[in-house]
């Protein structure tokens, strides 16, 4: 298991924002993890980089985080929609910016 502060800090320097045409891709591989305004997207990440299972349930249990949904596709597509996203392999963290 690795250090979640010194991984957390590497990973806040790999997030970034990005519009939803560069998201589309990932998808349509079916990839894309929608993260919950009211979470860290980063304490999200580093719990899914450290393979946390029992907080990852948690959080799928919840609806809290959960796998991008047709709908949410359409919505981004009209809206233009930014978010901030890391990438914990396989997954595309996102989260819309506010």
């Amino acid at each position: 298991m690795v250090d979640i502060k010194s991984l957390t800090k590497d990973l806040n320097r790999q997030t970034a924002k990005i519009r939803w045409q560069e998201l589309e891709k990932f998808f349509a591989m079916g990839v894309l993890v929608r993260v919950a305004p009211s979470l860290d997207l980063v304490k999200v990440a580093a719990e899914f980089a450290n393979d946390n299972k029992p907080q990852i349930e948690q959080w799928l249990t919840d609806g809290c985080v959960i796998k991008a949904q047709d709908q949410d596709a359409i919505r981004w597509q009209t809206d233009n929609t930014l978010f901030w996203a890391v990438v914990i392999d396989p997954w595309v963290l996102i989260q819309e910016a506010s």
